[in-house]
């Protein structure tokens, strides 16, 4: 979902990540509907739906992995520890991996678990002090410029076309404005070259709720780019070009194991004495193999106005508007000795004061993107530049509606909350009272 800013628009360096608000007065078209053609497919896939949970405490763990074994589909626990999987019935008498960082994976048969209500509990992984003592690296920066130095021995070599579900939420404060969800297909490039991913729309839908949008209309710009951007194995440059390392200082934090690797959490700040706002987070590295599995960061907002400029392309004269947090989050996964981008997400707040008015709004930005299957395929199979979407696209404006469930087929998703489910049922029985009206 990161965009690369383009120089008309921000007077500053290229790397900063970036995610385009739009804000604009509704204009409301009496004539839209919510309406989309249904799909139906035959059932050639089981689903199961669950919680996964720390063992002792009782937990939910957020952005768990869940993988079908000895295939590539997977899918990831939602913010509330929840997940939906749908398995091809080919594959329902293999096991299930389920993984997080810092805890013991377990292997399930897939055989083993109901349709609903499945609760798989995780185990902490335990980390020996003397182990990391006796091989602990004494340069955290050294050992991050390695780890991105070997990207391409490490991350996949083939050009490889991945199936993603995206879904970026829209809120006021707490209350649900617009929600839009997509498949689609992500080609990516071998890490080792500087070639850029393409991203093909498969499916699409949306809703919103213009009640909750206090006159203005809230959108962002860039799509799946937006997440797809926060692969830093792939663009280290938005972050750590060779230009950029002098400006942060990185430090050792602490260890943890997953899948017994032992993997060092490195953070990173810029130094109080640079003005331009970067980045701040950690790093969750493979000591012994100099992989990064996964990063948590965010923008250092010191700025409000440059921060505006950052991130807010067009709203009203009357309006200031300004972010007050952005922050991203990349997982990778493995298979066969090899990693590659599994998960991101961006989070963004924004503060919306009118002139006229006492009181300022609040909104937030949630985008986020699974890859759920994947494949190896040629040069030949990369989609062609009219088959890709534009790094300025609003999917909110291409998508049509919500449908029936069986618009996804058998595609995975990202469980949805609790708050995004209820919007989501609203919306089918709005539908279905439409069309009985119609009749």
């Amino acid at each position: 979902m990161l965009t690369r800013i383009p120089s008309m628009i921000l007077n500053v360096k290229s790397r900063v990540f970036l995610l385009f608000a739009v804000f604009g007065l509704i204009m409301l078209n009496p004539n839209e509907t919510l309406a989309l053609q249904q799909e139906t497919a035959g059932v050639d896939y089981k689903e199961y739906s669950g919680e996964v949970k720390e063992e002792s405490s009782n937990k939910s763990l957020v952005f768990a992995t869940l993988t079908v074994e000895g295939t590539n589909i997977s899918t990831i626990t939602n913010t509330e520890g929840n997940f939906l999987l749908k398995v091809p019935k080919e594959h329902i008498n293999k096991n299930l991996v389920v993984s997080f960082l810092g805890y013991k994976t377990k292997i399930i048969p897939i055989s083993s678990l109901g349709r609903e209500g499945n609760e798989i509990s995780l185990k902490v992984s335990a980390t020996q002090l003397s182990e990391v003592n006796i091989n602990a690296p004494k340069d955290a920066l050294a050992l991050v410029k390695e780890t991105l130095k070997n990207r391409g021995e490490n991350y996949f070599e083939d050009p490889t076309l991945m199936t993603a579900f995206y879904r970026e939420t829209i809120k006021r404060r707490r209350k649900n404005v617009s929600l839009a969800e997509a498949v689609v297909n992500v080609y990516k490039t071998p890490y080792s070259i500087g070639r850029d991913d393409a991203v093909e729309l498969y499916k699409a839908r949306k809703s919103t709720d213009y009640s909750k949008l206090d006159t203005v209309a809230l959108k962002l710009q860039g799509g799946p780019y937006n997440t797809l951007y926060v692969d830093l194995m792939k663009y280290p440059q938005y972050i750590f070009a060779e230009e950029d390392f002098t400006n942060y200082k990185f430090t050792f934090d602490r260890s943890t194991r997953t899948n017994d690797r032992l993997i060092y959490v490195i953070k990173f700040d810029q130094y109080e004495t640079i003005l331009e706002p970067l980045y701040q987070g950690e790093l969750y590295i493979d000591v012994e193999n100099k992989i990064l599995t996964g990063a948590i960061f965010s923008l250092n907002i010191t700025d409000r106005n440059l921060a505006a400029q950052l991130f807010v392309r067009k709203k009203p004269a009357k309006v200031d508007v300004w972010p007050t947090e952005v922050a991203y989050r990349v997982d990778y996964r493995e298979k066969d000795g090899k990693w590659f981008y599994g998960y991101s997400s961006v989070f963004m707040e924004f503060k919306v004061d009118w002139a006229d008015k006492w009181f300022n709004s609040q909104y937030s930005m949630t985008a986020e993107m699974a890859i759920t299957d994947w494949e190896k395929v040629t040069k030949a199979e990369r989609p062609k530049y009219r088959q890709r979407i534009r790094e300025s696209i609003i999917l909110s404006d291409e998508a049509s509606g919500f449908s029936d469930p069986n618009f996804w087929g058998e595609y995975n998703i990202i469980e949805p909350e609790k708050s995004i489910e209820s919007a989501i049922r609203k919306i089918q029985r709005q539908l279905r009272r439409d069309e009985r009206n119609s009749d």
